[in-house]
């Protein structure tokens, strides 16, 4: 039996900030023409935290507030948008937020998870070392630790984009989806192949971070190294069961070049107006590819807009 439930992924929608639902989906009919595809976007990037990411997280909050030990203080690792996502969620329940990030995180991020309300600790090293850190500040804080792909409820609350992404007055053929922890996709697909089986499910990863894709392919969890521009991609060691939910759910894995990436970006402003980070612009990036070819009406999701200074500059 699967860990994920399409029921509640219908459960959360319900439960999750106005302001997080019923994001903008629409066929980009200039972007189409421009890579030979009709394609539908999905726009997460027009919110309090532009970001998709605290979907999950205030559905796990939800969850965590319906039982008689619920906590109050909740400790997590993230390259920033998911530390926001947590922020967020923990201030709305009353709960503290304490994130710890990598040394280098993007600063824009860092001041928005302050900005929530959340203690950041910068953290030198490896994102191993950063897990590390967080997991033995929590267990002399008695604190819960969070772990993104590794929490079903991070995944269902993620799922609500597939859910409304079945809305579209026509069924999407392929779903291309950035693939980083795996609670985004492995959410979608959940809902998505549920109730549109025919929908071909592909995850999109940085080639400068190919531990999930690597993992998917050898069908066990390999690590591998992160150096790419995509902090949202950048994961070295997959968690068993976001990988174990990959493998039911994802039809295919495809890695992009951070160049790549930035090209899409400049796309995606160009056509769409739009400042996406680099690892929501991963589907775009894999359908400008060249030789890329996806039959039927084409679907992703542009997951956030949290972009370094000087990526910013560079989209003109």
């Amino acid at each position: 039996m699967s860990r994920l439930s399409a029921d509640r992924i219908v459960e959360a929608h319900g439960a999750i900030d106005a302001a997080f639902r019923n994001t903008p989906q629409f066929l980009a009919e200039g972007l189409s023409k421009r890579l030979g595809v009709d394609l539908v976007v999905k726009v997460e990037t027009l919110n309090p935290i532009r970001s998709f990411k605290a979907r999950g997280a205030q559905w796990l909050v939800a969850q965590l507030q319906a039982r008689p030990d619920a906590p109050r203080h909740l400790v997590c690792t993230s390259t920033g948008n998911f530390g926001q996502g947590i922020a967020y969620a923990a201030r709305a329940a009353g709960m503290r937020a304490s994130v710890f990030v990598p040394a280098d995180c993007n600063p824009l991020k860092v001041g928005k998870i302050r900005g929530f309300g959340g203690e950041v600790f910068p953290t030198p090293g490896a994102f191993a070392e950063v897990r590390a850190a967080a997991e033995a500040f929590a267990a002399r804080e008695g604190a819960k630790v969070v772990i993104d792909g590794r929490e079903p409820a991070i995944a269902e609350g993620a799922g609500t984009i597939g859910l409304e992404l079945l809305d579209h007055p026509k069924r999407v053929d392929v779903l291309l989806v950035p693939l980083g922890d795996g609670a985004l996709i492995n959410g979608i697909a959940t809902i998505v192949k549920a109730r549109a089986p025919g929908t071909r499910i592909i995850g999109v990863c940085a080639a400068g971070a190919p531990a999930f894709a690597t993992s998917f392919a050898e069908r066990r969890v390999a690590s591998a190294p992160a150096r790419t521009i995509a902090d949202g991609l950048a994961i070295e060691n997959p968690e068993q069961v976001a990988l174990a939910d990959a493998l039911t759910l994802v039809d295919e894995i495809l890695l992009v070049t951070d160049a790549e990436l930035v090209d899409a970006m400049r796309l995606a402003h160009a056509e769409l107006g739009l400042v996406l980070e680099p690892s929501a612009a991963a589907g775009i990036a894999a359908l400008a590819k060249p030789g890329a070819r996806f039959p039927g009406l084409v679907g992703t999701v542009l997951t956030g807009g949290n972009v370094k200074e000087e990526l910013r500059r560079d989209l003109a």
